[in-house]
């Protein structure tokens, strides 16, 4: 077959290129079910491939564009950079990526990479069908590596790429790309399996899409869409930076799934190759969907939707599901906020159809708790004998279960070997229960499911009776209760603060929760909050994972109950103290961490913190949402 230089129409001057929008595509007239929502999203150019930063994909079709480099001295193996990841010093990896800019849908991005020497800043801009990429060094080692722009089809979609004099031309069936350089190609014969050129990394350099483009109209146009991502920032105030920091966090996690043809936002790029391409995460996915509610309903729906779906044959939505061999918990959930969140994206948005897509699912889900998990009336988190899961059944299986894998609330609970739970009466997990009740009890409304309603309100009664019975009056707090004992558990953490998002409080019980304890600077109000243990237990030193260091998810929950009540303070405190601890991270090196060091701010300090973790994004949705961004609706 003969290929030709495909002329797709481009931009002609650039006062046309001004007028172009900032979206890549316009919002649809219509979206009613989670088809036509990914038939959207999953459309265009954007960072869909998981392993690399650097491959710009176009979807559907499945055209990659990717930068890579190969030394030309020695200076030490790898020689060939042809993934980057953004990862956490203790990650050592050969590349560090800085991530400065995303947009959602991918209309620009930008990075900068660092490898052996070489410092280069990477942005792309889309114009319709079309991409620009901008490569600008900053630094250069003595011997500037050669940079190859390669040409591939990925996840096997079907297409026909040919390397023509000074261009690549791929032709994908019904539509025809030409790839061009303003850099002319070198020429140089190297063992790459894909149609690809050869440049000099030491020069400016602009990659095209369609007929030949200057490298000044890249530069310009790359230049222009950069202006407009500032000023969707802007709309933010002086809370734009925080906004920033969140949505540049979501915008490079966002990957196409191709195992079942969706875009999702797991937790991490380095977490998802490590689990054999993504993997969904319960509550993290939930909180996923939060932070993107606050200005796009659609990814929001995607996230919820995902793992929603993923529902195991037993009834529960699991810990986690990876691509990998179908591979979930089968033994053990985790948290239900599910509802909680469901509820609150619907709130926001109205959209009827995005209810009917999770309902059912979410009401097995909610079932299956007072099921499984009833332990003498109160709830308790637990792992059930499957086959399918090694490890499981056991009490470090049941830890997993609460989200809070290594936390001392667990020290010294005792696992029923013939139950499969512990032996402790759990008051985060009842809390969260009972507003998955209330949450469902409100979806089951709006669904016209009365007999559902009345089912749920029952339950949340229930449990809210059971909640009352961990009050210790004595400390004027809510205490797991050992179910062995009979006694209240001593240790204190966020989670003792639940029942605020339960509504099972009275006013005057949420104000000695919070005077006594979430502001007493003994136990968790110091420069840093919430640590995830008081600073009074030993486990605080820890510094370990759920052993004291801060935590994203549990600031914000206990945000959301006190917006229950009566307490301006405290949410201020609260919001500023968030703020200010993702803000240090952010303004230091651009990444936003898994979890915290209390006392230091830092998130890099311990190996067991990833550099870039979608739910650190929640200390910057607690401001933005006590300023009253969160009663504006974005798209």
């Amino acid at each position: 077959m003969t290929l030709k230089r495909a002329l797709i129409p481009g931009l002609l001057t650039i006062l046309f290129l001004s007028s172009c929008t900032f979206q890549n595509r316009n919002s649809p007239s219509k979206i009613d079910s989670n088809k036509k929502l990914q038939e959207y999203l999953a459309y265009g150019w954007n960072t869909w491939n998981n392993p690399n930063l650097m491959s710009f994909v176009k979807l559907p079709e499945g055209l990659s564009l990717q930068i890579s480099f190969r030394q030309t001295m020695r200076y030490g193996y790898p020689y060939y950079l042809d993934q980057a990841y953004i990862s956490s010093p203790y990650q050592n990896f050969p590349e560090q990526v800085t991530p400065l800019a995303h947009a959602y849908d991918g209309s620009y991005t930008e990075m900068l990479i660092s490898w052996k020497g070489l410092t280069a800043r990477v942005q792309s801009a889309i114009y319709k069908d079309n991409i620009f990429i901008l490569y600008t060094p900053v630094t250069l080692p003595e011997k500037p590596p050669l940079m190859l722009l390669e040409a591939g089809m990925i996840w096997n979609k079907h297409g026909l790429i040919e390397k023509q004099s000074d261009f690549i031309q791929a032709d994908l069936g019904p539509k025809t790309f030409s790839v061009g350089c303003t850099q002319e190609d070198s020429l140089v014969p190297l063992p790459v399996t894909t149609p690809y050129m050869t440049f000099n990394s030491a020069k400016k350099t602009g990659f095209y899409t369609g007929r030949k483009r200057s490298l000044d109209l890249i530069s310009r146009f790359v230049n222009e869409k950069k202006e407009q991502m500032s000023e969707k920032m802007d709309v933010y105030g002086d809370l734009s930076d925080a906004y920033e920091a969140m949505h540049t966090l979501l915008a490079w996690n966002i990957i196409y799934d191709p195992f079942n043809k969706r875009v999702i936002t797991p937790v991490s790029r380095v977490w998802n190759e490590a689990w054999g391409g993504w993997v969904l995460f319960d509550w993290d996915t939930y909180f996923t969907a939060a932070m993107y509610a606050l200005d796009n309903k659609y990814h929001a729906y995607s996230n919820a939707i995902a793992i929603t779906n993923e529902i195991t044959d037993r009834g529960f939505i699991p810990n986690y599901s990876a691509s990998l061999s179908n591979s979930k918990s089968y033994d053990r959930s985790q948290p239900p906020v599910g509802s909680l969140i469901c509820k609150m994206i619907y709130d926001k948005y109205q959209e009827k159809w995005f209810l009917n897509e999770v309902y059912d699912n979410l009401l097995t889900w909610n079932r299956w708790w007072e099921k499984a998990r009833d332990n003498q009336g109160f709830l308790s988190w637990g792992s059930d004998p499957d086959q399918r899961v090694q490890g499981d059944n056991s009490k470090k299986a049941a830890q997993f279960e609460s989200g809070l894998d290594n936390s001392p609330l667990f020290d010294s609970a005792v696992y029923n070997e013939k139950t499969h739970k512990l032996e402790l009466a759990s008051v985060g997990l009842m809390s969260m229960y009972i507003a998955d009740c209330k949450s469902l009890a409100g979806i089951a409304d709006v669904l016209g499911k009365a007999d559902d309603q009345e089912e749920l309100l029952a339950r949340a009664e229930k449990y809210s009776l059971k909640l009352n019975e961990l009050w210790d009056e004595n400390s004027g707090i809510y205490r797991d209760k050992n179910l062995v004992t009979g006694k209240f558990s001593s240790r204190l953490a966020p989670t003792n603060f639940y029942p605020l998002l339960s509504g099972v409080p009275t006013e005057e019980q949420a104000e000695r929760m919070v005077s006594e304890h979430l502001l007493n600077p003994e136990e968790f109000n110091s420069e840093y909050m919430i640590p995830s243990v008081s600073i009074n237990d030993p486990a605080y030193k820890d510094n370990s994972y759920w052993r004291g260091r801060i935590w994203g998810p549990m600031n914000f929950i206990v945000y959301l109950g006190l917006r229950n009540y009566d307490l301006p303070e405290a949410r201020k405190i609260l919001a500023e103290k968030s703020y200010n601890l993702i803000m240090k991270g952010w303004n230091k090196d651009r990444h936003v961490y898994e979890n915290y060091n209390s006392v230091t701010g830092e998130g890099a300090d311990v190996r067991n913190s990833d550099g870039f973790y979608s739910w650190g994004g929640l200390l910057a949705l607690i401001p933005l949402m006590e300023a009253g961004y969160w009663d504006t609706n974005g798209q």
